[in-house]
Parts: C-alpha cells; sequence; structure tokens
C-alpha cells in the first residue's frame, strides 16, 4: 500500500522507548557517551524501577528508560513512537487502524512530553504509538512541569482538556 492511500502520514520515528536492567548506569550512558540530556524523571512510585526521558534536540525525549529490567527478559523494547504532523492526522489514524482490527491499549494524553496519542501493537506484540505535539524544550533547557501534564484517557479527552500553551484546533477541523 502506498503512503498516498493512508489517511495519514508517519513523519519521523519520534523516539524509542528501551527497558533497562540498571537504570543509573544507561542514564549515565547515554548522557555521559552520547551526549543526551535529561528532560524528566518519574520515580518508582509513578513507574516501577522509574523511568528517564532523555533528548538529543528540542523535542521533549527522543529516547526514555524504563528501569527494573531483568537481563532474562530478552526483549529491551518498550516500545517505539511515530510522529504525524497535525491532531486530525492522530484521529484518522484511530479510524483507519480500527477499520482494519487493530486494537488500541492506549489514547489520549500520558504526561512527560504531553504529546497526544494513540497505542497500539504490531503482528509480533511491539508496542507502537503514533503521537502529534511532543514539547519542545527551549534553549534554556525548561520542561513543563508536572502539576502541568493533564493526563487524558480519551483523545477526545485530550482535546476538551488541553495543556498550557497547547494550540489545539477546534472540534469542526477533526475527522
Amino acid at each position: 500500500m502506498t503512503d498516498a492511500l493512508l489517511p495519514f502520514h508517519l513523519r519521523k520515528i519520534g523516539h524509542v522507548v528501551l527497558n533497562v536492567t540498571d537504570l543509573e548506569a544507561s542514564v549515565r550512558f547515554y548522557t555521559e557517551l552520547l551526549g543526551l540530556q535529561v528532560s524528566d524523571r518519574y520515580p518508582d512510585t509513578m513507574v516501577p524501577g522509574g523511568m528517564v526521558f532523555l533528548r538529543c534536540n528540542t523535542d521533549h525525549h527522543g529516547v526514555a528508560l524504563v528501569g527494573g529490567a531483568r537481563k532474562s527478559d530478552g526483549n529491551s523494547l518498550n516500545h517505539f513512537a511515530f510522529e504525524v504532523g497535525s491532531l486530525d492526522e492522530v484521529f484518522r489514524a484511530r479510524t483507519w487502524l480500527g477499520k482494519h482490527g487493530v486494537r488500541l491499549h492506549f489514547e489520549g494524553r500520558r504526561r512527560a512530553g504531553c504529546q497526544i496519542a494513540i497505542e497500539f501493537t504490531d503482528p509480533d506484540g511491539n508496542n507502537l504509538e503514533i503521537y502529534w505535539n511532543i514539547d519542545q524544550i527551549g534553549t534554556e533547557g525548561v520542561v513543563r512541569p508536572a502539576g502541568e501534564w493533564r493526563p487524558a484517557a480519551t483523545l477526545e479527552d485530550a482535546v476538551a482538556k488541553p495543556v498550557a500553551g497547547q494550540r489545539l484546533p477546534s472540534g469542526d477541523e477533526l475527522s
């Protein structure tokens, strides 16, 4: 199937999330050896094992690390995400995937990064995400405070309750 027939366009692989056995060793590796910068952290109380979001450009995160994995788990991939160019494309991707029997296991907005997304699995069970509008980090390195994250359990809820500074299209502009 060609891209022209799809009701949405994947612009880039936006981020990869890895399960790691030693969170702090992995953070040191990615920051000290590869030069990524920490954007946010989740404590063990929020995500078992903790989670660290890292960036190499203005996107809130390009790599995220989830602690607590065991070497015997065998797979370090938590998920990878594709960016689309509009909120409408996230809605159209949800409809398209549903028409093709793909069940979503999440839609809406999680926390750090504040992107609006859908999440699902491929035929091998790999977790995938299609998202729009991840937070951008300015030259001062300031990230959105946790008190402004505004999780949402559906796409409609994410639109109805936008985060500060997130310009959303009106309902008439959405499919």
